[in-house]
């Protein structure tokens, strides 16, 4: 594994594993304790995932030691607030089956994030989190919590794929030292990612798969990229990244597909943030 230091002095796993849309129990459960057996260490869930309590069980059936993982997970818009946050942290702990968190970010930009901030401050002091920062936040906002706050944000979760790089977004977080994180490294495989010629052409010669130069790519960019799978093949596979490197040529291919916007929503959108505020 490789890893990052993040701006308070603690280490995080530039390859992870996500449980984003795998609700079913029994199937959360067992796809994290393969992907622990895998060698993932990064763990990464969220309140609005519905899978918390399940990523718990898997963690516990996999029997590594705490020591030894990354677990993060985020709050929800409909419990921003300081009284709100901590409840919700407390609820999200307790169905982990941990004694503390790696890493609680702030989902969405939306709702009192003030308050949860302050209320994350707490925590960290009290040593129930070792890491807080935040998901989706542009660079004003970013901006405005590392500016009018104690403790800066460690890590932004964004969209971040071959369609949408935002190179210029990453950038800007290094002058507060936030450490870029990537949902959806596969864009979820839209626009037939997977049969991309450039990509299929690099993957080709280094005899490895789309997905696994994908995540080197981001790798090699100190990105933390977060992938999903059931499949402990899979698991297995997108992993398997340490052997290999991608040439400047190639790291320069992958960054000409940018098609600089989102392939899924726009945070900007009023009808969002309303569906947002309606999650359940």
């Amino acid at each position: 594994m490789e890893y990052v230091t993040l701006n308070d002095g603690n280490k995080m796993p530039l390859a992870g594993f996500g449980v984003f849309q795998i609700p079913d129990p029994q199937e959360a459960a067992q796809a994290v304790t393969d992907a622990i057996n895998s060698g993932y260490q990064l763990i990464d869930t969220a309140q609005a995932y519905f899978n918390e309590e399940a990523v718990g069980n898997g963690i516990k059936a996999s029997g590594a030691k705490r020591e030894d993982l990354f677990v993060a997970s985020k709050l929800w818009v409909s419990d921003t607030g300081y009284d709100k946050t901590k409840a919700a942290f407390e609820t999200s702990l307790k169905k982990l089956q941990l004694d503390y968190l790696d890493l609680y970010l702030i989902h969405q930009p939306y709702g009192d994030i003030y308050g949860s901030w302050r209320a994350m401050e707490d925590l960290q002091k009290e040593g129930k989190i070792r890491s807080i920062g935040v998901s989706n936040f542009e660079r004003d906002r970013v901006t405005d919590l590392a500016t009018f706050n104690d403790v800066k944000p460690a890590v932004n979760q964004i969209e971040l794929n071959p369609w949408f790089q935002q190179p210029e977004e990453v950038a800007y977080y290094q002058q507060y030292g936030v450490q870029a994180e990537a949902w959806a490294p596969f864009a979820e495989g839209k626009h037939d990612i997977f049969k991309n010629e450039t990509l299929t052409g690099i993957a080709e010669a280094h005899n490895k798969t789309v997905g696994q130069v994908i995540l080197r790519w981001l790798m090699q960019n100190k990105i933390v990229s977060l992938a999903k799978s059931v499949h402990k093949a899979r698991m297995d596979e997108n992993i398997d990244i340490f052997d290999f490197n991608l040439s400047d040529a190639e790291m320069s291919a992958i960054a000409k597909l940018d098609r600089g916007e989102s392939q899924f929503f726009d945070h900007h959108d009023p009808a969002q943030v309303k569906r947002m505020a309606n999650w359940n």
